[in-house]
């Protein structure tokens, strides 16, 4: 949670980070990588010994485990394989916050659809215009039976994105759908795959100025939005936890006109644990203890103080769903113990620790960068709960029906906004904050 979270973690390392190109699983490996690989797993194995919060590590033998992957890398042909060898060592705490980042790509890569669990099932939620998925015949709506043979569920959906994005991805996907009148079909889905330029000295203006410029670029898709619909509602659509404390104040300065305030958390990965304090300071009265930290070595509380009299205290509805994560998942269930509002749409990721990211590189002439995210405190709220594994339940359970989706309606906004007295249809607000794809 502090500083970035699973998501923002991935997507920081992937814009800092460069190797040479994809491999397939039959090239061999010199020595002189295999060496590297077992230099990355120590690495990483070194400091999750010295700094993970649990110093049981929840019953594993970690140097155990570290010595099984140490040999599977030894016997190993391919790079790839090695790869997931480290991230299978990380993988085995079950922890949503401790995993391997692996040198990036040379290239982008976008297989043209997000699937998403609403409830207990997965579905294509949206689709990429222009790409393969398109041209084929995936749909919003579509309910996602497989995904190359795997079965996607609530527990392991982070980890098919994880292997697929992250750690191994791959020139297409065999999908089997079914869609929203029953229909089942088998689709293979080509990924789109555009080269990327190699960034292994940033110490030249040139490479460092192009950086900053797609890091502006994907910082623009994660900017805060805001829907005033008079005097009764403003929606306040949050994709991030990444916002200063005069960004926050702008939106409770704007949420003090109206009688009710909608902060929609849904498909947000958490963030900075200080913009989550700026936004309770803004909406609670008095102090707030967001959450005890539970370390290795210490236990210290999270406090949000007090905003004073600049404080929005109307009324307050959160929204949720399954990719609300980390800081989203904190502050709506504050909402829920403290008694300040409710809580609306579908249970959340579950993935509520406190990590830090550590960062390595090997090779001189040519520096490959790595590195991994290890949690350090588990947050315990006020009844005495961590959500990690768990989530949060909302007060009202809502969730779009596979038709919905197919039709672009979100009936979750429209419920939240009838709350506060005002008429929205599901088809007015699924057109509201209309979903902006990253640049390819």
């Amino acid at each position: 949670m502090k500083g970035t979270t699973r998501v923002a973690v991935i997507l920081l390392m992937t814009a800092l980070a460069a190797i040479a190109g994809q491999e397939s699983r039959s090239q061999q490996m010199s020595n002189f990588d295999r060496e590297r690989m077992l230099d990355m797993l120590d690495d990483v194995a070194q400091d999750v010994q010295k700094r993970y919060y649990d110093p049981t590590f929840h019953g594993v033998d970690w140097a155990a485990k570290v010595k099984e992957e140490r040999q599977k890398i030894k016997n190993e042909t391919s790079m790839n394989l090695s790869l997931a060898h480290i991230a299978a060592a990380l993988d085995s705490l079950n922890d949503s916050h401790t995993f391997f980042l692996p040198p990036s790509r040379p290239y982008h890569h976008d297989y043209g659809f997000q699937e998403q669990i609403i409830g207990d099932q997965c579905f294509i939620a949206r689709v990429r215009p222009g790409s393969d998925a398109e041209s084929k015949g995936v749909k919003p709506g579509d309910e996602l039976l497989t995904l190359d043979g795997i079965h996607p569920t609530r527990q392991i959906l982070w980890k098919i994105d994880y292997r697929y994005n992250v750690l191994r991805p791959e020139a297409g996907l065999r999908l089997v759908l079914r869609d929203p009148a029953g229909q089942q079909r088998t689709l293979d889905v080509a990924a789109k795959i555009k080269q990327k330029q190699h960034l292994t000295d940033l110490s030249n203006p040139e490479n460092l100025q192009n950086l900053l410029f797609d890091m502006e670029k994907d910082a623009g898709l994660l900017r805060a939005r805001a829907e005033d619909k008079g005097e009764q509602l403003l929606i306040l659509k949050l994709p991030i936890f990444l916002f200063n404390q005069v960004a926050v104040d702008e939106w409770i300065g704007q949420a003090r006109k109206h009688q009710t305030l909608v902060v929609d958390l849904r498909g947000n990965p958490g963030g900075a644990v200080d913009t989550l304090k700026y936004l309770v300071s803004g909406l609670f009265e008095g102090d707030v203890k967001i959450a005890d930290r539970v370390g290795r070595k210490e236990t210290k509380s999270e406090i949000a103080k007090s905003g004073g009299h600049n404080i929005f205290s109307g009324k307050l509805v959160v929204l949720v769903d399954s990719k609300s994560a980390s800081c989203s998942e904190l502050f709506a269930r504050l909402v829920q113990l403290e008694k300040r509002g409710v809580v609306m749409g579908d249970r959340s990721a579950g993935a509520v620790m406190e990590a830090r990211r550590y960062e390595y590189h090997s090779g001189t002439d040519t520096m490959v960068f790595y590195g991994a995210s290890i949690t350090e405190y588990d947050l315990i709220m006020a009844d005495g709960k961590s959500l990690e594994h768990v989530g949060v339940t909302p007060d009202e359970l809502i969730v779009p029906t596979a038709a919905d989706l197919a039709a672009g309606r979100d009936p979750v906004l429209a419920h939240a906004a009838e709350v506060a007295g005002v008429k929205l249809s599901p088809e007015e607000a699924g057109k509201m904050f209309p979903y902006e794809w990253q640049p390819e």
